[in-house]
């Protein structure tokens, strides 16, 4: 069962992948705000963060010939929910016209000091 890699998306920072595909599925872990570059936390709070976030997604994506128009289902995680306009409007704009299935979570804290954090279950294209 393939992994998949990038170096235009942060290194795991634990014993996981960036994603894992099979039966025709691409799993993302999720990503946070981190600077593949720098392995840094992006500053500037959310925005930044959010915009990283789905930029790192992106490239995962692109490892494994997949855009965000084959996206099935994304989670995500926030430790504000006060963000979630501005979270919205990112994602639509990084989503175009696709609008997979989502849930949207407020949790207490996530790695690194990240205030948000995406998932993703992605159809491989044939």
């Amino acid at each position: 069962m393939p992994t998949h890699h990038t170096d235009d998306a942060p290194a795991a920072i634990g014993p996981y992948a960036q994603a894992f595909s099979i039966d025709g599925f691409l799993y993302t872990s999720g990503q946070i705000g981190l600077d593949p570059a720098t392995g840094e936390m992006v500053p500037g709070g959310f925005e930044p963060q959010a915009v990283r976030v789905l930029t790192n997604l992106r490239a995962v994506l692109a490892s494994a010939g997949c855009t965000f128009a084959n996206v099935v289902k994304s989670t995500i995680y926030v430790t504000d929910l006060g963000n979630f306009g501005r979270l919205n409007e990112l994602y639509a704009e990084a989503m175009g016209d696709h609008r997979p299935a989502r849930s949207t979570v407020e949790v207490s804290a996530l790695p690194a000091g990240a205030l948000v954090e995406i998932d993703l279950v992605v159809r491989i294209p044939d």
